[in-house]
């Protein structure tokens, strides 16, 4: 199962006079993930090496390192973390001793690996889109059934008689939730797909 970073995370460590920062977070789109980049990248630091992993969708950069020696490292200690929809920055200040190909490439995937160990993780559940109609004093409860089940109200819409609501839930946790507001609803509330 995948997982994908609760936060920001960052891992700070020198290696033969070179100074390296990690820094990873979670990103939901592309733009989102280039933001991040240019946002915490440093133009005084010698290079500004990259990954980013987002389901089917990655991409990486060495940023004037010799070609795999860091941005591929950094993917794969991506991809060995069992990590989606994360970006992993790694800052170098050159310190004056070559590290020679294998050197960087155990400096960035290291750095990365270390750096997404220590964060904090929460499991991607894949969530299927549900609706339901509830009354105004149901929704309070069905929300909270909704979110004890790691569901999302991904929408609401308010009408004369209640409450629509746009969910999306976990596949085997969908027929807990019509349980629980059939029972809460005296069988009133039903789900659809």
């Amino acid at each position: 199962m995948p997982f994908t970073l609760s936060d920001f995370c960052e891992y700070r460590e020198e290696i033969r006079k070179s100074r390296f920062i990690t820094l990873a977070a979670p990103v939901g789109s592309p733009a989102e993930a280039q933001a991040f980049i240019d946002l915490h990248s440093d133009l005084n630091a010698t290079h500004n090496c990259w990954a980013w992993k987002l389901g089917d969708q990655y991409r990486s950069t060495d940023d004037g390192e010799p070609g795999g020696t860091a941005g591929r490292p950094i993917l794969a200690a991506i991809e060995a973390q069992d990590c989606d929809q994360v970006v992993v920055l790694v800052i170098r200040w050159y310190g004056g001793i070559q590290l020679g190909t294998g050197g960087l490439a155990r400096a960035y995937g290291g750095g990365a690996n270390k750096c997404l160990q220590a964060a904090p993780k929460i499991e991607l559940i894949s969530r299927v889109p549900v609706s339901c109609a509830c009354g105004f004093a149901e929704l309070t409860l069905v929300k909270l059934r909704v979110a004890d089940l790691g569901g999302l109200v991904t929408g609401e819409t308010f009408t004369a008689n209640g409450v629509e609501l746009q969910l999306a839930i976990g596949e085997a946790q969908i027929e807990t939730l019509q349980k629980q507001l059939a029972d809460l609803s005296r069988g009133r509330i039903l789900l659809h797909r």
